[in-house]
């Protein structure tokens, strides 16, 4: 069995190389589609994310592509030479592409530690290689362990319960300690900036469905808006938006507050017994301060929401460690059973021989001692069992850890011209 990996991430490559090797679902099919054309029987999974553009292959031929007509192979479809790309392809091999896959999938790789959007992409990437048929046993195997391995992380430690980005920390942590749902809030944004739109992603994984964007550019509001299903309105609309609205993200980029107490004070007694929420992300800060000493006003802003990243940080990097354990237990089951499916026949061969030989032995013992009672008889069957167990167990026993280093095929092939066994 021979696994591989080349590709390249946020670690190795530019965001540009990245966008000139990325690959949309339709021209991953296509890629799979040219990939089956070539290599009929090496089994592959296109992975292109923002971050990521990783292609796994995977074989149980005796020989297999090596990584760099791999690597061409991968680049051609964008009309690029490798030899271009200088050090931004890496390659690994063996047992080093599940550990790379598990990380990858559990979101130890990623740029955001912990994010959780990565095991979806990773199940998309698998499910369009089923569909272009580009997958078989070993794979399978594989990316059903990844998700397992994903699972068992987001549950077993608090990796991705420990938000470091500042609209994670926002909405995530910030805005569910004030509202115990979403959907039936108003949630408005001002500004249209990255900050803004990340935001926006949250607010709607969150729940909100009713979303506003006011910006002093109004055409930049409408693009916004139009992205995430939302609504713009005018720059002069603030005041009456500000009373209307149960939450507030504010990411201008104002040189003066825009926003004054006296503002915030007329939207509170527009909207009485209803908290206003407000995550002021500008620098400088978009709100008044004072604003947050109003009654029924929440108020934070970058620096409230940096020490509650920071202090997540190290709450969940404390939990690599656990993650990485489970990640190497996930491993070393994996390719136990991966190389299994060869193995099995010639456990079972060895088994079937060892047994013929028992019962011919015991037979001929019986034959010269017909007078033994069959509760005696019994017990010398038990006792041949378990001398062959024993005598077995020891080359099982190192067969399992070859495995889980990924260097059996060697031992098993001289257990097969050891014990006389076929090639099939």
């Amino acid at each position: 069995m021979i696994l591989q990996l080349v590709g390249c991430n946020h670690r190795t490559a530019s965001l540009a190389l990245r966008e000139r090797l990325a690959f949309s679902p339709q021209q991953a099919s296509e890629f799979l589609a040219r990939w089956r054309d070539r290599y009929e029987l090496i089994e592959a999974v296109l992975l292109s994310t923002c971050n990521r553009v990783e292609l796994y292959t995977a074989t149980d031929l005796p020989q297999a592509p090596p990584h760099g007509e791999l690597a061409a192979f991968l680049t051609e479809f964008h009309n690029l030479a490798v030899e271009g790309l200088e050090g931004g392809i890496y390659y690994f091999q063996g047992r080093e592409v599940i550990e790379h896959l598990f990380s990858v999938c559990s979101s130890l790789d990623s740029m955001v530690l912990g994010e959780s959007q990565i095991t979806a992409q990773v199940k998309q990437a698998y499910q369009i290689a089923v569909q272009a048929g580009t997958v078989g046993s070993i794979l399978h195997l594989t990316f059903q362990a990844a998700a397992k391995t994903a699972k068992r992380v987001a549950s077993e430690t608090a990796i991705q319960l420990r938000r470091t980005s500042i609209p994670s920390v926002a909405i995530g942590d910030f805005a569910h300690a004030v509202f115990e749902r979403f959907d039936d809030k108003r949630a408005l944004v001002i500004g249209a900036g990255e900050m803004a739109e990340e935001t926006l992603r949250y607010l709607r994984e969150a729940g909100v469905r009713m979303i506003t964007v006011v910006n002093r550019s109004r055409d930049r509001a409408d693009q916004l808006a139009a992205r995430w299903q939302g609504r713009a309105e005018n720059w002069e609309d603030l005041p009456r938006l500000l009373a209307d609205s149960d939450l507030v993200v504010s990411t201008t980029g104002s040189e003066q507050p825009i926003v004054s107490v006296k503002l915030v004070q007329a939207a509170v007694a527009a909207r009485p017994e209803r908290p206003l929420f407000v995550l002021d992300l500008a620098v400088p800060r978009d709100f008044e301060p004072d604003a947050a000493k109003l009654s029924g006003v929440y108020l934070y802003c970058l620096d409230d929401l940096k020490i509650a990243c920071e202090r997540n940080r190290r709450i969940r990097d404390q939990e690599i460690p656990a993650a990485l354990r489970i990640v190497q237990q996930e491993v070393d089951d994996l390719l136990i059973r991966l190389h299994g499916r060869t193995a099995g026949p010639v456990i079972r061969g060895i088994r079937e021989d060892w047994e013929t030989i028992k019962r011919e032995e015991l037979q001929r013992l019986w034959n010269k001692i017909p007078q033994l009672p069959q509760s005696h008889r019994q017990e010398v069957e038990e006792t041949v069992d378990r001398i062959l167990n024993k005598l077995l167990h020891r080359p099982l026993r190192r067969l399992q850890d070859e495995f889980r280093r990924g260097t059996s095929p060697a031992l098993l092939d001289a257990l097969r011209r050891l014990f006389h066994l076929s090639q099939e």
